[in-house]
């Protein structure tokens, strides 16, 4: 497809789109107010009304009516009104039905006053798969072909998403200017306008009218957007030659350093897949729609043939740390999104090689890469519906995982997970802890009756997680902790939260001088850990005051202890408050407060 051929269709699409104002505007004043009425349902005093008191009504309608319409807007003029309305109600109820077995497989404890009833991980992929299906369907629609040529798909989806923040900085700066203007009239004792914006009835149809207007503003501008969609290609594709050379020496690296430090970082699938992904967007932004008057520079050609090997590499490694984990802790439901992220990821991989060693001989430069591009949308679309429906629940796959482990032996009853089920799985994780309540092995049952008898996850927040083995980074280097200090401990020790991920800073030290070293640890705040009757135990808190170039280790490293000037307070009935000693961390002389003790 050629530039003309290209820059004559935009000129049709604009001329259509300008006669679409009207009804681009009234979808924006719908959506807003649908979405006040779901506002204000679960917002009257404190007796919400409908459908806010149905969670498996509320959640879908107020999917519905986020996503929708935006789709309605991007289609006006651009998409035929056949098609439009087909794809407009097809898409209501595949949103519908993912946002009511979200709600669904939750139970109404669960739930609570969750609204909107919509967990993050379904709100930000259904948006995801909305925006690749309509990109699929309107470059089709417009070829009048179920599968249009590759230039059309590059040209709508990257059109689409600079339109799209185009649109919502236009928002932005309505509001802020709206709101300069409140202050100046309210200066003078004018409140009118403050009064109104702060109104939700005003605030939020407005909002999406104004989104509405914008998204008309940029369609009918094809000029503006292209320019601003070139430039940012331009910029981005310039960091691929960077990313290259980085992704370059950690896989060279990797012989040298070993696998293990990335796999106890706990997270190292998800870093994986994310350099695999920006390796994808940066090679589509170098080679944009694959036409000869596109082709880029000698440096950025060479740098998306070699970006496009690396990709086998980081998924191989993803896979490699995802089985890792799959078989020493099972699925859990992150871990099945990662395992579907990195199956989009190996099409890519291989689609992307073959482009990259074989394409240049079967046409133009890295052209494979184009079908590899459409069928990968097409994966990645129908492994989200799957994942959001009951077709591939990843909270019910987990359940039955995790039981069948704790069943045949592979995790024991002390390290099993029972909090998984009572507050993370939905009504699958609620009916397998009520049958392992009945188990006839009494410890499995008694600890999966005591993570039933909580109430919330907050006030017994890790009961019911295995007994784990904290982290430590100590200081100063080679310092030793008390024997009794370190190893296993409890689920519900603050000390279990010093994971592999985030380990805590800890220092022997003798606080009180009696010869037996404390313990200060720095979890979210320096706490000092002393060994009582019911164990190791956290007795004071202390704040931590600017203390100069110090960084934290070494403020923990210096630290000494000053003398109390507070005396010990007789509370009656035989109990007695005594303040710890306080902490200095600051050199002598810099004038800088101390850490004071707390409760």
């Amino acid at each position: 497809m050629s530039e003309s051929t290209i820059a004559r269709r935009d000129s049709l699409g604009a001329d259509e789109a300008r006669q679409f104002w009207p009804a681009r505007l009234v979808i924006g004043l719908t959506q807003g107010l649908l979405l006040w009425w779901l506002w204000r349902s679960a917002t009257v005093a404190d007796d919400p009304m409908w459908p806010a008191t149905v969670p498996t009504q509320f959640a879908p309608l107020a999917l519905v009516c986020a996503y929708v319409p935006i789709l309605l807007l991007g289609g006006a003029g651009r998409m035929r009104v056949r098609t439009l309305i087909i794809w407009g109600l097809t898409a209501t109820a595949v949103l519908a039905l993912m946002a009511w077995y979200g709600a669904a497989r939750q139970t109404s404890e669960q739930l609570g006053n969750a609204l909107p009833f919509i967990s993050f991980p379904l709100a930000a992929f259904s948006a995801a798969a909305l925006f690749i299906i309509h990109h699929l369907i309107l470059p089709a629609d417009q070829a009048r072909r179920w599968l249009a040529d590759f230039p059309a798909y590059f040209d709508a989806a990257w059109k689409s998403g600079v339109q799209l923040v185009l649109s919502l900085s236009f928002v932005g700066v309505f509001w802020v200017i709206l709101g300069l203007g409140a202050a100046l009239f309210h200066v003078i004792g004018l409140p009118f306008l403050t009064d109104l914006i702060s109104k939700e009835w005003f605030a939020i149809p407005v909002t999406c009218l104004v989104f509405a207007a914008a998204v008309h503003l940029a369609d009918v501008r094809d000029g503006l957007i292209r320019g601003v969609r070139s430039v940012s290609l331009m910029l981005l594709s310039w960091l691929l030659p960077l990313m290259t050379l980085l992704a370059s020496g950690f896989l060279i690296a990797l012989p040298f350093t070993g696998l293990g430090g990335l796999f106890e970082t706990g997270s190292s699938t998800a870093l994986v897949l994310s350099a695999a992904a920006g390796l994808i967007i940066l090679i589509n932004t170098a080679y944009q729609d694959g036409r000869e008057d596109n082709r880029p520079p000698t440096i950025l050609r060479w740098s998306v043939r070699l970006a496009a090997l690396l990709l086998t590499p980081l998924v191989a490694i993803a896979f490699w740390g995802l089985f890792l984990r799959i078989g020493q802790h099972g699925l859990t439901p992150d871990r099945i999104i990662a395992l579907a992220c990195a199956v989009v990821g190996a099409e890519h991989a291989v689609g992307y090689a073959f482009a990259s060693i074989i394409g240049q001989r079967h046409g133009r430069w890295m052209q494979p890469l184009e079908r590899t591009n459409i069928w990968g949308a097409v994966l990645a679309a129908l492994l989200i519906v799957a994942l959001f429906s009951p077709l591939v629940d990843p909270a019910r796959l987990s359940v039955h995982d995790q039981v069948a482990r704790l069943e045949r032996g592979a995790v024991s009853a002390e390290d099993f997970d029972y909090r998984f089920l009572r507050f993370e799985s939905g009504a699958a994780g609620m009916d397998a802890l009520r049958r392992l309540a009945e188990s006839d092995d009494n410890q499995v049952s008694a600890r999966a009756r005591e993570i039933l008898a909580s109430r919330d996850r907050w006030s017994t927040p890790r009961a019911g997680r295995p007994d784990v083995t904290p982290r430590y980074e100590i200081v100063p280097e080679g310092a030793v902790l008390p024997s009794t200090f370190i190893g296993p401990v409890e689920g519900t020790d603050d000390r279990s939260y010093c994971t592999r991920g985030s380990p805590c800073y800890a220092r022997p030290i003798d606080i009180d001088g009696d010869e037996e070293p404390e313990v200060l640890l720095w979890r979210y705040q320096l706490e000092l850990w002393d060994q009582t009757s019911e164990g190791w135990t956290a007795v004071a808190a202390y704040e931590q005051y600017n203390c100069g170039p110090r960084n934290l280790t070494e403020s923990i490293a210096a630290a000494v202890p000053i003398e109390s000037p507070w005396p010990t307070l007789d509370l009656g009935n035989g109990v007695s408050a005594f303040p710890k000693p306080p902490l200095r961390i600051c050199e002598p002389g810099l004038n800088h407060q101390p850490l004071s003790s707390g409760d």
